[in-house]
């Protein structure tokens, strides 16, 4: 049985992939690494250590910078110190697709040139740099996982606002801004964390997670209306007057402001092919 050590397992990624290891008869054990008491723990006897804390993108940029390096970089730094040192074959660090890039011009695959732009990626970004550069030892693997826009129970998200817009019958008003993007369901990523434990012969590596087809703003508001069973309001306001409201909304505090009409209207599509080869998938769950 794969004995797993988990951090960030309060998180909403840990939340659902705590129970999903447990159903599967997977011993785990999670590591709070919210202090310095974690390094007083024994986790030399673990199998596997998934690096899920960080220090998440704060769209109203309230964080400092400085935060977002001792957490995503320094912090993963400490820990993969010491899965070199452990027992552990194989250390996955849960990443972001903005570590190497905040726009995407057609599709984002897992060679592109790092070009990112906000601290939360410059950080992100400078901790998968530590770990592709390590010596490893014999037996050992590392697996940075660059997830994009995830979705899923308990999500408290962009997108979970835009389900409770969606469902209170509220129009949405950023209809003119015609888009794809990418997006990741909680149950592949546990899915495809599972599978890649169980590949014994999984090469070290980066790997992008996200579902198999790109949506549209407007079309996911068209789904969530279907599912809460509403007529989509769908409003094609001037692109100009909304990005003048979000302008607004970055001087006193409005539910727009530019970070997050920039996360909801921007084209983001993210290829999933690399793991899908690796792992003779063709289509995910």
């Amino acid at each position: 049985m794969f004995k797993i050590t988990i951090t960030g397992a309060s998180g909403f990624v840990g939340q659902n992939l705590v129970p999903y290891l447990k159903d599967k008869n997977y011993s785990v054990k999670t590591l709070s690494v919210r202090d310095d008491s974690w390094r007083s723990q024994d986790v030399m006897d673990t199998d596997v250590f998934i690096h899920l804390a960080g220090k998440a993108h704060d769209t109203a940029n309230t964080a400092s910078a400085a935060e977002y390096f001792k957490v995503n970089r320094d912090l993963t730094i400490q820990l993969f110190d010491l899965f070199l040192t452990s027992n552990a074959k194989d250390f996955f660090y849960f990443s972001s697709v903005k570590a190497v890039a905040d726009t995407v011009e057609g599709v984002l695959v897992e060679d592109v040139v790092p070009q990112p732009l906000t601290p939360y990626g410059q950080s992100k970004n400078e901790a998968e740099q530590y770990l592709l550069q390590a010596q490893l030892p014999e037996g050992k693997r590392v697996f940075i996982i660059r997830p994009c826009m995830i979705h899923g129970p308990g999500n408290k998200g962009n997108l979970n606002l835009l389900y409770k817009v969606v469902e209170k019958g509220i129009p949405w008003p950023l209809a003119s801004f015609e888009n794809h993007r990418s997006f990741l369901s909680i149950a592949n990523l546990c899915y495809l964390v599972e599978e890649m434990m169980k590949q014994q012969t999984l090469a070290s590596g980066v790997y992008n997670f996200s579902d198999d087809k790109a949506l549209s703003t407007n079309e996911l508001v068209r789904l969530i209306a279907e599912t809460a069973s509403k007529k989509p309001k769908l409003w094609y306001i001037s692109k100009g007057f909304m990005q003048g409201i979000a302008s607004i909304g970055d001087k006193i505090k409005l539910p727009l402001n530019s970070e997050r009409l920039k996360k909801l209207t921007e084209n983001y599509v993210v290829s999933n092919q690399k793991i899908k080869n690796a792992l003779q998938i063709c289509r995910l769950p």
